[in-house]
């Protein structure tokens, strides 16, 4: 309990650092110090002031909140169906969103605004299908089911996008910030079309945790404790729905994080309780995604780079280390 408590206070430290450093740095430099100032009132009016509060604050609030949902994403998927490569991609929110944004950008540049919503409801579509073929015919609910459906839908939509970029060469370059993955600095809209996604993934998450952990036992040993194994997947696979859709919808496709987050935790904590796993890797996540995008906007400043390839620069060799670690 002790190593916990350690471990989640240091996270709630990189966090805090992380959204102060979000706050400061960029294009123009902001002292930490004036930074409190603003956020607590006491700021004085000025260019500063408009920058840390118009533009910057929603961008770090969005920073937070997607990667924290991503970080819960992969620590509940890997932890319904047992398998620490679990992550949105296994379900094929990521593919399925993906498509959505490309063909609004494609076939509907004057309504980019709808861009999030494209990406929210083919990316729910494509988890909709998953669970249609897992949830019939034998074997319901398996998780290799799940798993080969999945990869299916990711294949499928990956094609379309592929396709659809294909078809229409010079719409390309709009596509390249959504597919490499991005936060923007246009304040508070992306948010207000998606929090209601994000707040039917969290309390989904919050009813799944003590499941979760009964689940961890074996399916029997749950099962026997009056819980249904098979209904606990479904609902971790549609709480991890909403959470990358929601997240894909305002930074596009963000790879790496929701993967070795949730065994970041682990490992730290030495444990895999999801009473643990889940708020910490919340924490991870989000404190991950400030500090990344921190330095995707500060590295070529006054030039902002997408956030994605940092994400992967940051995940692969994490990744290679726990692979040789566990394997």
């Amino acid at each position: 309990m002790t190593r916990r408590l350690i471990v989640l206070a240091t996270l709630v430290a990189l966090l805090i650092a992380a959204a102060i450093a979000e706050l400061a740095l960029g294009a123009v430099k902001v002292p930490p110090g004036e930074v409190l100032d603003i956020l607590f009132g006491s700021g004085k009016a000025g260019p500063n002031h408009q920058i840390v509060e118009s533009l910057r604050l929603p961008r770090t609030v969005e920073a937070l909140v997607v990667g924290a949902a991503l970080g819960v994403a992969g620590a509940i998927l890997q932890g319904a169906l047992a398998n620490p490569l679990a992550s949105p991609d296994v379900i094929g929110v990521t593919g399925g969103s993906g498509f959505g944004a490309i063909l609004i950008i494609v076939l509907f540049p004057e309504k980019i605004a709808l861009l999030p919503i494209g990406a929210l409801f083919f990316g729910l579509l494509a988890a909709a299908l998953v669970f249609a073929f897992a949830w019939t015919g034998r074997n319901r609910g398996a998780i290799a089911k799940v798993v080969l459906a999945g990869i299916a839908m990711l294949s499928l939509f990956t094609a379309g996008t592929t396709g659809l970029l294909a078809a229409f060469p010079e719409k390309a370059p709009s596509a390249i910030f959504f597919l490499a993955g991005g936060l923007t600095s246009s304040g508070w809209e992306n948010l207000e079309t998606t929090w209601p996604y994000f707040l039917v993934g969290a309390i989904l998450v919050a009813f799944l945790i003590r499941p979760l952990d009964r689940l961890a036992l074996g399916d029997d040993v749950a099962a026997s404790l009056g819980s249904r194994p098979q209904l606990i997947r479904l609902g971790a696979a549609v709480a991890a729905a909403f959470l990358a859709a929601a997240s894909a919808a305002i930074a596009g496709l963000l790879a790496f994080l929701g993967l070795v987050v949730p065994h970041v935790v682990r490992m730290a904590g030495k444990t895999s309780s999801q009473t643990f796993v889940v708020p910490a890797s919340a924490l991870g996540g989000a404190a991950l995604l400030a500090g990344a995008d921190t330095l995707a906007r500060t590295v070529r400043s006054p030039v902002e780079l997408p956030v994605g390839p940092f994400m992967v620069i940051l995940g692969v060799p994490v990744f290679l280390w726990l692979l040789r670690r566990a394997l």
